[in-house]
């Protein structure tokens, strides 16, 4: 087959996936947020069946013809077409070795198991969960022996991350775990001074119009976008309809802010991914670490920072008068960069959160290792909690069942989150080098000059390069902890001196 043509064959085929993809996204969003309680079964054979349609349109043959002639063309081919062929066939590969009804079973117990796991949570009930983990992690299990995987564990973490695996990752954890160590015993060494019960009563309705001004202003595009509620926050949809959530709590503002804020980072960098090419490498985020990155630069170098609270503390104030009356701007901002043991890892602060994610990476490698058996989650759960927070958690809804990913089969994104952060820091100076007096932006409520970095040194890079690729193409320095360190360091140690 000449190579053009068959180059026009699989671009035309990738952004009809894309579009079938997108609305399967949709299903997912209607899921969390509107779906009504009695149809959960019926969804639930929804995404069986679409996923199966999806996976067939996937792995039609002649899309291997394809991938094969232009492969065996690629000399003809630009640099970026390259890029679009070897990451199509790397989805090929994958795609073709699971079977159909395999992939509808799988998405069928996600479904199932989702809903479990919200009863679960609601009623800290791990026993009436435990059997859907299971579920799930054996479904992973086979996955990986479907592919052929050495490690079965390491093939999802490159599936959320590609090129990323635990000999990398390893080494970064330990490093980063020592290097908090001092930095969190003289925080907690430190008094605190911010009363417990400072955030209370804050109407739902005074939450969402504050967060929906912060959001536009970062530049959110709700034309193409929609913001709605769910049980876990989480961005999805499409470039093109984009679904944010959040969660909203009277007696825990900061949560729907900062998940908003966080969500945002996601939005963004899906609504500045280049739209030439949908569905290939050239409009695909680089994986989840690069994903991450960006949510937590917004969330929390941008919206913990004291210049964003310069210019958005009258508004807040405006919202909740009542609520802030006698705590002055300092105690505010004391209380956005609090710093405290806490058992949720959402509602973690930035220098214990990455304790947070490691512990489940440790309990998700030990699972797949069957180091560590379903039934005793929650011990080892508990006990990991103890060594790395020295905390116990007073029950397993505030312990192992407070995370959505596990009842939805993401084994291996949680490293992404740490990655990101080290990431996201490094990109956070490289834009503080590169834009003089970015802060002061902030300050105006401007993020122009921030967005419009972001998007043509990260966001337009697409999947052209991996985490590590992309660390060095904007940073010049591999992916590593010193940015991060440093970073927190410089915020929070100014906070909790003498």
């Amino acid at each position: 087959m000449e190579t053009r043509k068959a180059l026009g064959e699989l671009l035309a085929h990738q952004k009809r996936i894309d579009r079938l993809a997108a609305a399967g996204g949709i299903l997912f969003w209607d899921e969390q947020v509107n779906l009504p309680p009695g149809s959960a079964e019926f969804r639930a054979e929804q995404n069986a069946h679409f996923s199966e349609l999806l996976h067939r349109e996937s792995t039609l043959p002649e899309v291997g013809r394809w991938l094969d002639a232009l492969e065996a063309g690629q000399d003809a081919l630009s640099e970026d077409e390259c890029v679009i062929v070897k990451d199509a066939r790397r989805e090929y590969d994958r795609e073709v070795k699971l079977p159909g009804e395999f992939v509808a079973r799988r998405s069928k117990a996600r479904s199932e198991s989702f809903h479990a796991w919200v009863e679960a949570r609601r009623n800290n009930d791990f026993a009436s969960f435990a059997p859907h983990l299971q579920k799930a992690l054996d479904f992973a299990r086979q996955e990986a022996e479907y592919q052929g995987a050495e490690d079965p564990y390491d093939f999802f973490v490159d599936v959320y991350d590609p090129g990323m695996s635990t000999a990398v990752i390893d080494p970064l954890f330990a490093e980063l775990r020592e290097g908090l160590k001092p930095i969190l015993e003289t925080i907690l060494a430190a008094e605190d001074t911010i009363p417990p019960d400072l955030f209370r009563g804050f109407p739902v309705d005074g939450q969402e119009a504050f967060l929906r001004e912060v959001v536009t202003a970062f530049g959110f595009d709700f034309n193409v976008g929609r913001l709605d509620r769910a049980v876990h926050p989480f961005c999805g949809g499409h470039p093109l309809d984009t679904r944010m959530t959040t969660r909203y709590d009277p007696d825990n503002p900061l949560d729907s802010l900062s998940s908003a804020m966080h969500e945002t980072g996601h939005a963004l960098y899906e609504q500045g991914l280049p739209a030439e090419h949908p569905g290939t490498a050239l409009s695909r985020a680089a994986g989840m670490a690069a994903h991450e990155s960006q949510s937590r630069i917004w969330e929390n170098q941008v919206g913990r920072g004291r210049p964003f609270w310069k210019h958005w503390e009258p508004r807040y104030r405006a919202f909740f008068k009542e609520q802030l009356a006698g705590v002055d701007s300092d105690q505010l901002y004391r209380a956005v960069n609090r710093v405290a043991i806490t058992p949720i890892r959402v509602d973690a602060d930035e220098v214990t959160y990455n304790l947070h994610i490691i512990l489940r990476y440790g309990l998700e490698r030990d699972l797949f290792a069957a180091r560590v058996a379903i039934a005793d989650l929650p011990e080892a759960w508990n006990e990991r909690s103890r060594d790395l927070l020295g905390y116990t958690p007073e029950s397993d809804a505030e312990g192992c069942l407070q995370d959505v990913h596990w009842c939805e089969g993401m084994f291996g994104y949680f490293p992404s989150y740490t990655l990101g952060n080290l990431l996201g820091a490094q990109f956070w100076y490289a834009a503080k080098d590169a834009l003089p007096d970015l802060e002061a932006d902030f300050g105006r409520g401007d993020y122009k000059r921030l967005l419009g970095w972001l998007r043509e040194n990260v966001h337009s890079a697409a999947r052209r390069y991996d985490a590590n690729g992309l660390a060095r193409r904007v940073t010049g320095n591999q992916l590593g902890t010193e940015a991060l360190l440093r970073y927190l360091r410089e915020r929070y140690l100014p906070l909790y001196s003498a």
